[in-house]
């Protein structure tokens, strides 16, 4: 999954004394930022393996922190507290914590068994990389799916909702079409090109969300 996980924001955001586009957009994405900033410190790993799974390249062999189930429970509690900091009640810290949650879920889906529950040597994944024409519909369906509750609920203007749209379509095709790192190439570019994708994507869904009728 990739764009996928804004699925789940897109679906729960601008709901009445919930959070906004942008904080589900981060929450959404919340365990890849862990990743990616955890493999520029060293702390974690990944290398690239040419068809590793039919669809991705990565072997994501080394994430015992970010990708662990004990990870995200953590990360999801960590975010419903600065919700509440911040002025949210606890229905809308919850939604948060959802968010942050359902990016685990998705990738028990997509993975080849990479996952774990607490960094153990027992390793999860129902592994939809492997099977792009499940995968592709299903990833592109829940997006759709999203970005229809969103417009319903929220109501932002069009053509800012549609440039959202186009931007998630053209990152997605990137990841899945565009030309594969080489072998043995260095991770620093790759963690560095994934953060600025999250940063560009929660960018525009903070533009977006400007547009956005208040919750009611």
């Amino acid at each position: 999954m990739f764009i996928g996980h804004w699925a789940p924001a897109l679906a729960l955001a601008n709901r009445p004394a919930g959070p906004r586009l942008a904080s589900l957009f981060i929450a959404g994405q919340l365990m890849d930022w862990g990743f990616f900033l955890l493999v520029l410190l060293g702390a974690e790993h990944l290398r690239i393996v040419p068809h590793f799974t039919a669809m991705n390249p990565m072997d994501l062999y080394d994430m015992p922190l970010s990708h662990s189930l004990a990870g995200p429970l953590l990360l999801a509690s960590g975010f419903a507290m600065w919700l509440q900091r911040s002025g949210m009640g606890r229905g809308g810290a919850l939604i948060g914590a959802l968010v942050v949650l359902s990016h685990w879920l998705l990738d028990l889906l997509a993975h080849a068994p990479d996952l774990t529950l607490a960094g153990g040597s027992s390793r999860f994944g129902l592994g939809l990389w492997n099977q792009p024409r499940l995968e592709m519909p299903l990833e592109l369906g829940l997006v759709a799916a999203g970005l229809a509750l969103y417009a319903w609920r929220a109501r932002p203007a069009k053509g800012r909702l549609a440039a959202l749209a186009l931007l998630l379509l053209a990152l997605q095709a990137v990841n899945w079409f565009g030309p594969p790192p080489a072998p043995g190439s260095g991770t620093t570019g790759m963690a560095l090109t994934a953060l600025a994708a999250y940063a560009m994507a929660t960018a525009v869904a903070r533009w977006v969300d400007r547009s956005a009728s208040p919750a009611a």
